[in-house]
């Protein structure tokens, strides 16, 4: 039992030192990789981790084994960025002549607007924010373009309509893809509000002005809300969830305005608690520089008991 205890901590020492400190991966023995490999695919960041070996110039100064597993890693990444950048022409194909502000969630908002979260990223659906009232106008006219509704239980189907914040997701008929439509945040029974106009008003146009990501802030409080509310709790604090956060945190940073406004924004929408929680794993795993006067700003969204 002490055995495998020890095992896991090597297991997670080795993958967040490998996604910090990237240059040192060269130096890794054999053993290490191997056991590496394995936690980075189940964690799902090995493409994260070619991306940056790649980037620094270091994929032939690793074990040719393993750089073959992060090669078909980045191969596998780039199919997926295929299908679902065809996927969101499709869409706009589809609801050509409605009028209604449609905004990309999560991974296909990296894609689209080139985000770092993007290098290395598994895509699996496309995520669409859209005003409640237009939800039934859309997915009517994409259940006429092909794409159809999941079977589910009645109830289930009535419970997703009336109490979440997405509809049961569509499928198209040949491609076997997915779009998951939204009109909030969070369901209507949580117990965080989660009311999405000023996400509209606040979005931030991409090349075709049809298309629209939330502003930064909002995107990382999104990310955060789902990692700490929307996810399997059988799976933990999801880490590549995380790394998403890290990464947008350092991008986004470089705006002057970002972290004078990013507390103020989450304290508007509701979410300073999941923002507290964010900053403070994000800062102990990743080393993601957060400045002082922003974690002081937070402390009265901190739990009543110390986290570790």
């Amino acid at each position: 039992m002490a055995k495998a205890a020890n095992e896991r901590l090597r297991a997670r020492r080795l993958l967040l030192d490998a996604l910090k400190m990237p240059e040192t991966l060269p130096a890794l023995s054999l053993a290490d990789w191997e056991l590496l490999l394995r936690v980075a695919r189940r964690a799902r960041v090995l493409g994260r981790l070619e991306s940056a070996l790649h980037h620094a110039g270091l994929l032939g100064d690793i074990p040719p084994r393993a750089a073959a597993h992060l090669r078909a890693a980045r191969n596998v990444i780039a199919h997926r960025k295929t299908l679902i950048s065809w996927e969101v022409n499709r869409l706009l194909w589809a609801l050509k002549g409605i009028d209604a502000p449609l905004i990309l969630l999560k991974g296909t908002a990296y894609l689209l607007a080139d985000l770092p979260p993007a290098r290395g990223r598994i895509f699996a659906d496309v995520d669409l924010l859209v005003p409640e009232d237009r939800v039934m106008e859309i997915e009517e006219r994409l259940v006429e373009r092909s794409w159809f509704k999941t079977e589910i239980d009645p109830y289930d189907d009535r419970y997703y309509r009336v109490w979440m914040h997405e509809i049961p997701p569509l499928r198209h008929r040949e491609r076997g893809t997915e779009i998951d439509i939204h009109h909030r945040l969070l369901p209507k029974t949580s117990h965080l509000a989660s009311d999405p106009a000023p996400l509209f008003a606040a979005a931030r146009p991409l090349a075709d002005p049809r298309l629209h990501v939330l502003a930064p802030a909002d995107m990382i409080l999104h990310a955060l809300v789902h990692l700490f509310l929307e996810g399997d709790p059988d799976e933990g604090l999801r880490l590549r969830d995380l790394v998403d956060v890290h990464d947008l945190l350092c991008h986004h940073a470089q705006e002057p305005a970002f972290w004078a406004s990013l507390v103020p924004r989450a304290r508007a929408l509701g979410f300073q608690r999941p923002l507290f929680y964010g900053l403070h794993h994000a800062h102990q795993l990743f080393g993601t520089p957060i400045p002082p006067d922003v974690l002081r700003e937070l402390e009265d969204a901190a739990p009543a008991w110390p986290i570790r």
